[in-house]
């Protein structure tokens, strides 16, 4: 059996931990960046941090921000959904505006006006259409498409917004859970989060 001497474990544990703390520099790096606020006037979208925010199929960049950026009336999102990925249910009090930049699929959109989404009107949407979510009604956008990606571009305004999940669309409005702050405000969400 070959012997260890201690100088050598000794060195051996140094460059283990210098490597652990080279490696957490580099987490504690990149959370850092996530949540300093960019006061930059231009930025270039191929460098703004992207996730899925524990939504499978889902990418989305925050492009200008009421957390990152410190947008008071308007927040601007790029979402990409891969074939068969969708938002879950909700609805916001906000005004949603949706451009398509490439793909196609399905927006869902129920009704405020009754007790429960009901049974949704569908639209179908592709490259280059836009639409409009009223505030608070209850919709869904899904990529229908087995073969490409969806991409959007949604404008919001009111930012940061709370929303409204739904198991599912006869699920009263008022049994919807409430997701504030969104799921990609989480981590740099500075102030105490509203449950109510």
């Amino acid at each position: 059996m070959r012997s260890t001497s201690p100088i050598s474990m000794s060195m051996s544990c140094q460059i283990v931990l210098h490597l652990l703390f080279f490696i957490a520099s580099l987490f504690s790096t990149h959370a850092s960046s996530l949540c300093s606020k960019d006061g930059s006037v231009v930025r270039n979208i191929s460098e703004i941090p992207s996730g899925n925010y524990g939504r499978d199929g889902l990418s989305h960049i925050t492009i200008a921000g009421a957390v990152a950026h410190g947008m008071k009336e308007v927040e601007v999102w790029l979402h990409t959904f891969a074939p068969g990925a969708r938002t879950p249910i909700h609805r916001h009090s906000c005004e949603e505006v949706f451009v398509v930049l490439k793909g196609a699929g399905t927006l869902l959109l129920g009704s405020s006006s009754s007790n429960s989404p009901g049974t949704p009107l569908e639209f179908k949407i592709h490259a280059n259409s836009t639409f409009t979510v009223p505030i608070n009604d209850p919709h869904q956008v899904w990529n229908t498409n087995e073969h490409e990606d969806l991409q959007v571009f949604v404008i919001i305004s009111r930012p940061p917004i709370k929303s409204f999940i739904y198991k599912d669309w006869s699920m009263p409005h008022v049994a919807a859970k409430l997701k504030y702050p969104i799921f990609w405000d989480e981590d740099c969400w500075d102030s105490p989060k509203d449950e109510l």
